[in-house]
């Protein structure tokens, strides 16, 4: 299926702006759902909806907003993502729950706003997770607890929905984006980390939105040869 209508959350930067580039080079009519607009020399797209995803009932409207701009919905990818450093007694409850509120409850508002207008074989919905959602790590409480909510969440829409739509979990490993910047020393990658083009996970998003009717990735892990995280 060609020339797809799709949503991406979080498309102004990061994993989102890499996905947006890629769809938009082939065709693919593109929305994008951020908090902030992206750049100026970013690829055009069909039409940007600031919103803050922490905000269920706003990533709802939003979402609609965009399907009446795109004149219907093939696909939705949910990249989008926030997180907060630290051990738990010494993150503010706030930035804490924000985190949950951006990865895994904006996901979720956006995907059951999207869901009527994609219960079709070709319908498609992607999540992004992490490989630490799959394995936990000190002071990364709010940022596990978002992403193993997404690997759970998206195993059991898969199981309710029966490939109508489709849906895939995307699990990155460390990723050469701005995620990192503002953050204390201790909480960034080493300078002599390999981490990946997000480019290269875009493409896996690509690949799994490529599957015929009836056929789907459920899962698929992608990081860097030399990921510490996994396994």
């Amino acid at each position: 299926m060609t020339a797809r209508r799709v949503i991406v959350t979080g498309g102004s930067s990061g994993l989102g702006a890499a996905v947006v580039g890629l769809l938009t080079g082939r065709g693919d009519t593109v929305s994008v759902l951020d908090l902030k607009p992206p750049p100026e020399s970013a690829p055009a797209v069909a039409d940007v909806h600031l919103v803050d995803l922490a905000d269920s009932r706003a990533a709802a409207a939003a979402t609609l907003e965009a399907v009446t701009a795109l004149g219907g919905l093939d696909a939705v990818v949910c990249c989008a993502g926030t997180d907060a450093c630290g051990d738990l007694a010494d993150i503010a409850a706030a930035d804490w729950e924000r985190v949950i509120a951006v990865n895994l409850l904006g996901t979720v508002a956006v995907i059951r706003a999207a869901l009527a207008h994609l219960q079709r074989p070709e319908g498609r919905v992607v999540t992004v997770a992490s490989t630490l959602g799959l394995r936990a790590l000190p002071a990364a409480t709010a940022y596990c607890a978002s992403k193993f909510g997404i690997v759970g969440f998206s195993r059991a829409l898969a199981a309710e929905t029966g490939g109508r739509p489709a849906v895939t979990c995307i699990m990155p490993g460390g990723m050469d984006t701005a995620f990192f910047d503002g953050r204390d020393e201790q909480f960034k990658p080493p300078p002599d980390a390999h981490l990946n083009d997000p480019r290269s996970v875009a493409a896996a998003i690509a690949f799994a939105l490529d599957q015929p009717p009836g056929c789907e990735v459920r899962e698929l892990l992608v990081c860097p040869s030399g990921e510490p995280s996994w396994p």
